[in-house]
């Protein structure tokens, strides 16, 4: 296959994707049961993509027919503690990552090519650290190695301030009651406010996202993520110093974030956690924010699908 002909296949199946039909699945995993939204071949690939906060399994509506249309069987949970999966912690990097391997290996593999935004990110560079043997391709949007931004939360004062909401978090019982209260209209305004692009959320598109964070339980199950990485973080830079990122990773990056800054992916900050001779491919999608897949779903899912052709040919 030519070149020409290889774009002009990516861009059929970016834009097919609606054409796909989607399946829901229930699996057990890590002593949890979770809910997953899937779409594809039950032959094919396995991708599992992990979302963010404050996000469900549907933060991949746009990416799941579009893997499927490409013979990849993409799964995507919504996360511990997160929507119709079970809500029980703990929450810290190492069970996280073990809710990655699980899954892998609930859904019948061994391996899979883990894709992960903001905290689904973070759980992703988990993986590669704990579960390395699950981890055959990493791709990674909008989350830098959770030890960066550690390192950067104490050095960088401009990352801090955009990371404020971060430490409102740690106070007890209250932050849950606020994101709760009145249907949860706060999460709506974290979406839509959050990113560059407001009409990736449109208010039918909230609605779901309002009625999973209703109640201060459901917000709670989601703020322990937060509360675990302030507790126990500093274990898991040193883990990752020890066991650096082995597999092939592509970085997708909407530059508006107006959460994570640019400089907690640059070269020199993100080459310590990985394997010598191991460099990420980097993607920067310019007219997009934080919520990238959703902002951007043609530019991303192109992203994607061409790493994963262009690896697999390697």
């Amino acid at each position: 296959m030519t070149p020409g002909e290889f774009s002009r296949g990516v861009e059929r199946i970016v834009s097919e994707r609606s054409l796909t039909p989607l399946e829901t699945v229930e699996l057990e995993a890590n002593g949890l049961r979770f809910f997953a939204l899937a779409a594809g071949p039950a032959d094919g690939l396995l991708v599992l993509l992990l979302h963010g906060f404050p996000e469900l399994s549907r933060s991949w509506l746009h990416q799941l027919p579009a893997l499927a249309a490409a013979g990849y069987r993409a799964v995507a949970p919504d996360l511990r503690g997160y929507g119709r999966t079970e809500r029980r912690g703990p929450y810290d990097l190492r069970t996280l990552a073990g809710d990655v391997a699980w899954l892998v290996r609930a859904l019948g593999r061994e391996r899979a090519i883990v894709c992960g935004h903001d905290w689904g990110g973070a759980m992703a560079w988990a993986a590669a650290t704990y579960a390395p043997r699950v981890v055959e391709r990493l791709v990674v949007l909008n989350c830098p190695h959770p030890a960066t931004l550690a390192r950067e939360l104490l050095v960088n004062p401009r990352q801090l301030l955009r990371s404020r909401y971060m430490l409102a978090f740690q106070l007890p019982w209250l932050p849950e009651r606020l994101l709760a209260r009145d249907h949860a209209a706060a999460i709506a305004r974290a979406l839509r406010g959050g990113a560059y692009r407001r009409d990736a959320f449109p208010r039918d598109e909230l609605e779901p996202y309002r009625e999973a964070f209703a109640s201060p339980d459901a917000a709670a199950a989601a703020l322990g993520y937060y509360r675990a990485a302030f507790r126990g973080g500093g274990s898991f830079g040193r883990d990752a110093r020890t066991r650096p990122v082995a597999a092939p990773t592509l970085v997708v990056w909407g530059v508006r974030d107006r959460f994570l800054g640019l400089e907690t992916i640059a070269p020199e900050k993100m080459a310590p956690w990985f394997a010598p001779g191991n460099a990420p491919a980097v993607v920067l999608v310019p007219e997009a924010g934080h919520f990238v897949q959703n902002e951007a779903p043609d530019e991303v899912n192109r992203a994607i699908l061409t790493w994963l052709a262009e690896t697999a040919r390697r």
